[in-house]
């Protein structure tokens, strides 16, 4: 496993956007606290004032949105802030359903890969209490990841993962809500990063107390929108245009023989 004290692109971070997450987050943090890493935690634009306790936190670096801009926006914040200092970035959410000492098992999953992106594989999403908008956005989303050119993966969704600093800064990825997630992977796959799945646990609070911004009609649409435009880019600019432009390349080689 690749140790936070060496080279700046062995380094890790810890990021956690939040939005009204304010029952969960400090417990959340407080947790993370344990794998002795830097924590940048980024409110986004959050309106329960649940991040206020957290600004003298020794460790933790609270990034604020004035207003919500999406988990995506978070998520780049907390990315650029934390590329100073690291080459990666764990990320986890603020509703508790993560246990940040799994982290080790994403780190560990790195092995001698080249820069990939880890994600958690959430190994109960299909047993009993499960939140079915959940299992139904995970086969959503895999389907169409893999439309689009990216991995076939068992849960595209889970917001647990390590991501490789700055390659993922680079990818150019345009989403900047729940969806950045998911066009971040199909954009691995474009770079040929590959994107690894480890499995981890995870707690789904009693009905009534999981803090849950997921809107299923909206968020199909963003979701449909933003599928819609990475396969137009993988077929018609990637894929075609490629094709013509190094076909003619090779052609002109051929001819000059």
């Amino acid at each position: 496993m690749m140790s936070p004290a060496g080279s700046e692109k062995e380094r890790f971070a810890v990021v956690i956007p939040v939005y009204n997450h304010g029952r969960t987050v400090r417990r959340v943090v407080q947790a993370a606290l344990g794998l002795n890493l830097p924590i940048y935690v980024v409110d986004d634009g959050s309106t329960d004032g649940g991040c206020a306790s957290l600004e003298s936190t020794p460790g933790v670096h609270l990034l604020v949105h004035p207003s919500n801009l999406g988990k995506g926006a978070a998520l780049l914040t907390g990315f650029r802030a934390a590329a100073d200092s690291a080459g990666w970035a764990i990320t986890l959410d603020a509703d508790g359903q993560h246990d940040p000492e799994d982290a080790r098992v994403l780190m560990a999953s790195i092995g001698d890969r080249a820069r990939p992106v880890v994600v958690g594989c959430r190994k109960a999403m299909l047993a009993a209490g499960a939140p079915w908008t959940s299992r139904f956005g995970r086969g959503f989303s895999n389907f169409w990841v893999r439309m689009a050119g990216g991995p076939l993966l068992i849960d595209s969704q889970s917001g647990f993962r390590i991501y490789p600093l700055p390659e993922v800064l680079g990818w150019e990825v345009r989403a900047r809500r729940y969806q950045f997630e998911v066009e971040v992977l199909v954009k691995a796959g474009w770079h040929g990063v590959p994107v690894v799945e480890a499995p981890i646990d995870v707690i789904y609070a009693p009905d009534g107390e999981r803090v849950s911004h997921f809107r299923p009609f909206v968020d199909f649409v963003r979701n449909s929108n933003v599928f819609t435009r990475l396969i137009v880019q993988n077929i018609f600019i990637r894929q075609i245009l490629g094709r013509l432009i190094f076909g003619r390349r090779r052609y002109r080689n051929r001819s000059d023989e």
